[in-house]
């Protein structure tokens, strides 16, 4: 089961990514190019966000099952362990709690370029801090 997990988590991160990329790029052209906010753009920013969450849930339960995890909080000399146990998981949930914030400050705005503007920021913060922290050498 575990390996499962793993792969699904892996894998899921390629289809969370692509999401969030195309969701920040979209809400950059929107706030550039000065567009009103669509449902299409809110489905956008909607389907970042939920990938986004699905990799949590599946990284949170990957974390509990792991070796490379929970477990091995108590080696932080190891840098690769730090990465996994540690690193990784802390930012990865800043991140996403910056993308939810993000779509939070988005639904209370009334205004398309605030709205735009939300989204681009909070969740361009959460990529860069997801693409920081992605174990690379254990990922490609």
């Amino acid at each position: 089961m575990y390996e499962f997990i793993q792969k699904f988590h892996s894998g899921w991160a390629y289809l969370a990514l692509l999401l969030l990329v195309v969701t920040v790029v979209n809400s950059v052209v929107g706030l550039v190019g000065n567009k009103e906010f669509t449902a299409k753009d809110r489905k956008i920013a909607m389907f970042g966000l939920i990938g986004t969450h699905t990799q949590l849930v599946v990284g949170l339960i990957l974390y509990f099952v792991s070796p490379l995890g929970f477990a091995s909080l108590g080696q932080m000399s190891d840098k690769a362990l730090r990465l996994t146990s540690l690193e990784h998981p802390l930012i990865n949930i800043i991140a996403i709690v910056l993308i939810t914030i993000g779509w939070s400050k988005h639904k209370k705005s009334i205004i398309s370029k605030s709205k735009f503007k939300a989204i681009s920021v909070f969740y361009g913060l959460g990529l860069v801090l997801i693409l920081s922290k992605i174990p690379w050498s254990m990922w490609l």
